[in-house]
């Protein structure tokens, strides 16, 4: 009796601990980084400047999936209204995973997929580099990569 009742509760010991495992609830910490990327994706959703000002940093420097660099603020911000007005279609950041690297930096990967006008879907990654900066996060640095056909 005592081996079936030990049986008994190491499965319902296991079997708990792994669903609790498994959430996808953002922690208190990894949320604002959660609210950053949607901001983000507001802003080039919409073409709120204003916002894009907000979320980031002056010396921003973004690499594209078509190998084009844009640095700094001016560049980035020209280069991101370019590219929806381009480019139309519905565009969906998710947050796939977060790396803290200390306190005021973490690596933000996210899967970016762009639902275009034709109906095609462009399924591509992008690696957002946050700062804290004056009690918020911004974005530093983006890396967009369009993932090669394995043969």
């Amino acid at each position: 009796m005592k081996i079936q009742m030990f049986w008994a509760l190491s499965i319902v010991l296991l079997t708990t601990n792994n669903y609790a495992q498994e959430t996808d609830i953002p922690s208190k910490k990894e949320q604002p980084l959660y609210d950053l990327i949607s901001q983000y994706a507001e802003a080039r959703e919409t073409k709120d400047t204003t916002l894009l000002r907000e979320i980031l940093t002056d010396d921003i420097d973004q690499l594209v999936s078509t190998g084009e660099w844009r640095r700094g603020y001016e560049s980035a911000k020209k280069g991101m209204l370019n590219s929806s007005s381009a480019n139309p279609g519905s565009r969906t950041l998710t947050v796939d995973q977060i790396r803290f690297l200390g306190n005021a930096a973490a690596l933000v990967d996210t899967r970016y997929e762009i639902q275009n006008a034709d109906g095609t879907l462009r399924k591509m990654w992008s690696t957002f580099i946050a700062v804290y900066d004056n009690n918020r996060w911004k974005i530093t640095a983006i890396r967009n990569m369009l993932p090669s056909k394995s043969s």
